[in-house]
């Protein structure tokens, strides 16, 4: 590398023009400009190395602030180029454009394609190998846009303790469309979202790298130049996005790592000894760029719109305060073997020539310590050693520190042999303990620079641990007040659980005896059952003997018809002799008497179980309404029990949520009240413990003592629900039972009432029968009084018939 030179930062301000939704709002246009290199807001002057208004154009802007960048990366020089802005504030515009619009594309395509023609147009003897690394910040990790399996790259040193990302992915390119494509393919990788300043939000810092490495094919002279070109992610305000979810936790992201770039800048205006780039990936990839080996170019884009105000005075104050940060820049060398071979013989000169300088000014103080005189003549010539460095190595000529005054002898009248030689003994000593004094003081400067450095580290940890500790204790007052507050809330707590426990238990003994009572009037369901079923069977039986009598009284009817048919033909029938006629008419008339004798017993038989069966169908009746009643008595209670468990089961799982929600607030409070005691533990033990490492071990052995007993508690609670929920589900179990026998007892129900509606008909037919009987009963009364005057009118004729042939016989004789 050359002799580095400093070089600032270069800021550049561009303004975009008003959105069509800040138009539609009627946002004003607030910035005033003064001037190429200055702009107001609100009155107050910004100045900057260049300020772009709204109607710049992409190649106006590339052609004043990006061009040179490229020859300087030709030439050897590491360069850099990055936007910074609030969101929607036109970065990516700036920065990318539209990739194949000769018109609006950005920084990145020209650049590409500059670089390769400066490299057509340079000489043939160059040789260059150019590859191209694309990656991006997203949540503070490193993300391959090339390799989208890379998602969590980290950032190390070179020999140089030059940062870079380790196992990117690095292309090697030959024409501006190969990195054309390469650009195309990480933009289709890079995360974005919509929200509702931007429909295309960059939720990432991207950042594109150009590596360039040339070589002169004759003389062997290497150059090798980084471009980092970075599209920085837009500062949010929540409020005006929008943002949620995801888009919230990537906006908490990128605002965390502008905060750092802030915190880098700040710390490089101000001159610090420290500067926190690893506070974030993003800055620990800038590091080269920010202070280090680099010629930077920042463009800061802004709104012009008044309703973002507030965020383009923060950029223009950002951009002032990069403004006075300095880089120290050198060119990129590799030195070839004559080169090194050179350089090692000026190095090896310059060593002997000081070499010489060390040894006369040695063998001046020995004569000075010996008490000669050393001539002007003979001194040390400053001016001439200075002379003879800087033609060997110009570089060095600043290096050398004045000699010291020439000593001179001590005043006063000459001394004699015994007193010089004293004086000279006197004067060894004090020389040897003038050494001796040098060592011990540069020893006590060494422990002493050891000291301030332990005590400034001391001093660091006393103020952080004294932040602690007042942190500490506020959250300790805090926690305490809170446990004050909550130890009447866990007392409130554990009463609600007993009462709780206490319902529980209420509900559990009323669900046993309603399910005792269900099974009390199963058994009297299956009684009644049996009752009915043998009251079916009489029925049955009556119904057969009905029948039967049925059966008997039509054959009675039928045989009784034809013998009054054979009556009457038989009576009618002139050709019967008289003494025939007589004895088969008396004949006819015994046979007519006894059945007629025998069909009156039995119609009184009829009569008498007929009305056996209507007491036994009033009987039947009333027992059937008293089932009917018992049926509904039973329903009913049926209905009951089931609304009964209803309630019993929501309250059951009323009980179970409150208990659970109980049960978390439980285990809140127990992990506040170990926490408290934890730090009460910790705030006794710090008087006594020296050493924050032991307080540490100690804190930690409390918070694992702790822990393991409130997994323990976890444990148990945990098991006194599984029972709980085992008691449940045996609860539910029997529900399910006695839905489903009440389920079967109701089918029963309706079986019965069917066989019932059965019976009634049965009943009523039986009636009608009875009807039937009773009027077949008059029907043969009137027969049988028929039959009788019928056969003494027959008695009647045949005795006349008799007197009238006996006297037509006497008075034949």
């Amino acid at each position: 590398m050359t002799d580095p030179a400093q070089t600032c930062i270069k800021v550049i301000c561009r303004f975009r023009p008003l959105n069509s939704s800040e138009v539609a709002r009627g946002d004003k246009f607030i910035p005033k400009f003064q001037g190429d290199d200055c702009v107001q807001i609100g009155g107050k002057p910004y100045y900057f190395d260049r300020v772009f208004q709204s109607n710049t154009t992409q190649v106006q802007f590339y052609n004043a602030v990006a061009q040179k960048i490229v020859s300087d990366v030709l030439e050897g020089y590491n360069g850099t180029i990055f936007a910074y802005g609030q969101t929607s504030s036109g970065k990516t515009h700036t920065m990318e454009g539209k990739l194949h619009d000769p018109e609006l594309m950005g920084v990145i395509p020209r650049i590409v394609q500059d670089i390769f023609n400066y490299i057509y147009s340079m000489d043939e003897n160059l040789e260059f190998h150019i590859k191209v690394s694309y990656f991006e910040v997203y949540l503070d990790k490193i993300r391959d846009l090339l390799d989208v399996t890379k998602t969590n790259l980290s950032v190390h040193e070179d020999k140089n303790r030059v940062p870079y990302v380790k196992g990117c992915t690095e292309q090697f390119v030959c024409s501006p469309d190969e990195v054309m494509q390469v650009i195309e393919e990480g933009k289709n990788n890079r995360s974005v979202a919509v929200t509702n300043m931007n429909e295309h939000s960059s939720r990432s810092h991207s950042i594109f790298l150009i590596n360039i490495k040339q070589e002169n094919t004759q003389t062997g002279h290497k150059l090798t130049g980084k471009l980092y070109l970075v599209d920085l992610a837009g500062s949010e305000k929540v409020g005006k996005t929008g943002a949620e979810g995801a888009v919230l936790e990537e906006a908490k992201m990128i605002n965390k790592s502008l905060s750092s770039l802030g915190i880098v800048i700040s710390a490089l205006a101000e001159g610090s000894s420290f500067i926190p780039y690893r506070d974030s990936k993003m800055t620990r990839i800038l590091q080269d760029s920010l202070g280090g080996n680099c010629r930077t170019t920042m463009v800061i884009c802004c709104s012009p719109s008044s309703f973002n105000d507030s965020e383009t005075r923060s950029t223009l104050q950002f951009g002032q305060r990069a403004k006075t940060v300095k880089n120290t820049v050198c060119l990129n060398v590799e030195l070839t073997a004559e080169q090194w071979k050179s350089k090692w013989e000026k190095e090896k000169e310059k060593n002997k020539t000081l070499k010489n300088t060390v040894t006369r000014l040695e063998n001046e103080i020995n004569r000075w310590r010996n008490g000669e005189s050393v001539p002007v003549e003979e001194q040390f010539d400053k001016e001439k050693a200075k002379a003879e460095v800087l033609a060997l190595d110009p570089p060095l000529n600043n290096d050398k520190t004045p000699t010291k005054a020439a000593l001179g002898p001590p005043p006063g009248p000459p001394l004699t042999d015994a007193e010089r030689q004293k004086y000279e003994a006197e004067m060894a000593k004090l020389y040897q303990q003038l050494d001796d004094k040098d060592e011990e003081i540069t020893q006590q400067s060494q422990l002493v620079e050891t000291l301030k450095e332990q005590l400034l580290d001391q001093g660091e940890l006393l103020t952080s641990s004294r932040l602690d500790h007042d942190t500490l204790q506020t959250e300790l007052n805090r926690l305490l007040a809170e446990n004050e507050a909550s130890k009447g809330e866990v007392k409130e707590v554990l009463q609600a659980l007993e009462e709780l426990a206490v319902n529980y238990d209420q509900k559990t003994q009323e669900v046993e005896d309603r399910a005792k009572e269900f099974e009390a009037l199963s058994e009297e369901l299956n009684e009644k059952s049996s009752s009915l079923a043998s009251i079916d069977s009489e029925l049955q039986k009556l119904k057969e003997m009905t029948n039967h009598q049925k059966k008997r009284v039509t054959e009675m009817m039928s045989s009784l018809l034809k013998d009054l048919a054979e009556i009457g033909i038989a009576v009618g029938n002139n050709d019967i002799k008289q003494q025939e006629s007589s004895g088969l008419i008396d004949e006819e008339f015994t046979v007519a008497r006894l059945y007629i004798s025998k069909m009156k017993s039995e119609v009184k038989t009829m009569v008498k179980r007929s009305k056996l069966l209507e007491s036994s169908q009033s009987e039947n009746t009333q027992k059937m309404e008293a089932m009917e009643t018992e049926a509904a008595a039973y329903q009913l209670r049926i209905s009951q029990h089931e609304a009964k468990i209803r309630s019993l089961t929501d309250s059951l799982q009323n009980v179970e949520q409150k208990k659970r929600q109980l049960e978390e607030n439980v285990d809140l409070l127990n992990e506040e009240i170990v926490q408290i005691k934890t730090q009460e533990k910790v705030n006794a033990m710090e008087n006594k413990i020296q050493s924050a490492n032991e307080v540490k071990d100690a804190v930690e052995k409390q918070i694992q003592f702790h822990r393991e007993s409130h997994q323990r508690q976890i444990s148990s609670l945990r098991d006194e629900l599984d029972n709980k929920e085992k008691s449940i589900t045996e609860l539910q179990d029997l529900n399910q039972k006695i839905m489903l026998e009440q389920d079967r007892l109701r089918v029963e129900h309706d079986k019965l009432k069917a066989v019932d509606q059965e019976k009634s008909h049965q009943l009523q037919e039986l009636m009608m029968q009875q009807d039937r009987q009773e009027q077949a009963r008059q029907d043969l009364k009137g027969l049988e009084e028929t039959v009788v005057s019928y056969l003494q009118l027959q008695k009647r004729k045949s005795d006349w018939k008799c007197f009238t042939l006996m006297l037509k016989i006497f008075n034949l004789t």
